[in-house]
C-alpha cells in the first residue's frame, strides 16, 4: 500500500512537472495568454454589470466606462430583495425553481430508462431510434414555437409552468441521452452477468448498481438540464400569462423594460436573477467536466 501512494505521488508530480513545461513554453505562455483575454471578455460584463447595480444613474451616466462607484449604494440590491421589488422577485424565482425540477426529475428519469435500453439491450431498429435523439440535438426548440403552443394549449396547460417544464424536459433527452449511453455502456457486463447470478433481475441491476455507478454522469445531466431550465425565455414567454406567473429571465425582461430609465437599479436586478444559476453552475462545474469526460474512456 505504501508503495502503490508513493507511486501515484510521484506520477502526481511528473505530471504537474510537465504540465508547468509546457506552460512556460512559448506555445503555452500564447495559449495561456488567449486563454486569459477570453476569461475576461467573458467575466468582464459580469462584473461591469455586479459593480453598476452597486452605483446610482448619476455616476453611470457621468461616467459609464468607471468600473468602481465613486459612492458605493447598496439599496438598489436590498430593494430587488427585501424593499417594493421583492414580492414579485421571489415570486417568479419560485416559477423558475418549480419549473427547473421538475423538468429536472422528468428529463433524468427518462433520459437514464432511455440510455439504459439503448445501451445495454439489442433489439432491431435500436440505432435508428438512438439516431432519432441524435438528430433532435439538431432541433431548436423555437422551430417548434407555433404547433408546441397548439399542443400545450389543446392539453389545457398553457397559462401553467407545466406548460413550460413538459416541453423543457423533452427538448432536454436528446442530449441527456448522448451523454449517458456511452457511460452507461461502459459499465462491464459481466458486472450484469454476476448480478443476474445473485438473482438480480434487469430493473434492479438498473437501479441498484448502474445508477450509483453512474453518478457523475448524472450529476452532469441533472446540472445541465437546471441551468438551460433556469435561463430558458422564449417558451416561457409564449406560454405563460402575467408577471405572477413569469420566470426570473422572463421578469428581469419586464423589469428593464418597466423601468428603463433606472439602469442602476435595472443592473441590480438583472444581477440578481442570475446569480443562483451562475453559483450553481460554479460548484457542479467538476461534476461536469468529470462526467463528460467517464463515458468516453474504457473502464
Amino acid at each position: 500500500m505504501a508503495t502503490s501512494t508513493r507511486t501515484n505521488e510521484a506520477a502526481t508530480v511528473e505530471v504537474r512537472q510537465e504540465t508547468r513545461t509546457r506552460l512556460l513554453s512559448l506555445p503555452g505562455l500564447i495559449g495561456f495568454g488567449i486563454l486569459v483575454l477570453v476569461a475576461v471578455a467573458i467575466l468582464f460584463p459580469l462584473f461591469y454589470a455586479i459593480l453598476g447595480g452597486f452605483k446610482t444613474n448619476g455616476q453611470l451616466s457621468a461616467n459609464p466606462g468607471a468600473i468602481l462607484p465613486t459612492e458605493w449604494v447598496f439599496t438598489n440590491y436590498t430593494d430587488v430583495l427585501f424593499g417594493e421589488y421583492a414580492p414579485i422577485f421571489w415570486r417568479q424565482a419560485l416559477n423558475s425553481f418549480i419549473v427547473a425540477a421538475v423538468a429536472l426529475v422528468l428529463t433524468v428519469s427518462l433520459a437514464s430508462g432511455a440510455a439504459f435500453v439503448f445501451a445495454r439491450m439489442v433489439f432491431p431498429g435500436r440505432e435508428a431510434f438512438y439516431m432519432l435523439f441524435v438528430f433532435g440535438l439538431l432541433f431548436p426548440s423555437a422551430v417548434a414555437i407555433l404547433p408546441l403552443y397548439i399542443l400545450v394549449r389543446n392539453l389545457g396547460l398553457s397559462a401553467n409552468l407545466l406548460g413550460v417544464a413538459l416541453p423543457q424536459a423533452a427538448f432536454a433527452l436528446p442530449l441527456t441521452i448522448v451523454i449517458l449511453r456511452p457511460f452507461f455502456r461502459n459499465i462491464p457486463f459481466e458486472l450484469e452477468d454476476a448480478a443476474k447470478i445473485d438473482g438480480c433481475s434487469t430493473f434492479g441491476f438498473f437501479w441498484r448498481i448502474l445508477l450509483p455507478l453512474a453518478k457523475p454522469a448524472l450529476a452532469t445531466v441533472s446540472v445541465l438540464a437546471i441551468v438551460s431550465t433556469w435561463n430558458a425565455f422564449f417558451l416561457p414567454l409564449v406560454i405563460l400569462n402575467g408577471a405572477d406567473q413569469w420566470t426570473l429571465p422572463l421578469g428581469a425582461m419586464n423589469f428593464s423594460t418597466e423601468y428603463s430609465s433606472d439602469k442602476a437599479r435595472v443592473m441590480a436586478y438583472t444581477v440578481v436573477s442570475i446569480i443562483p444559476a451562475i453559483v450553481f453552475y460554479f460548484f457542479a462545474e467538476r461534476q461536469i467536466v468529470s462526467g463528460l469526460t467517464s463515458g468516453s474512456v474504457k473502464g
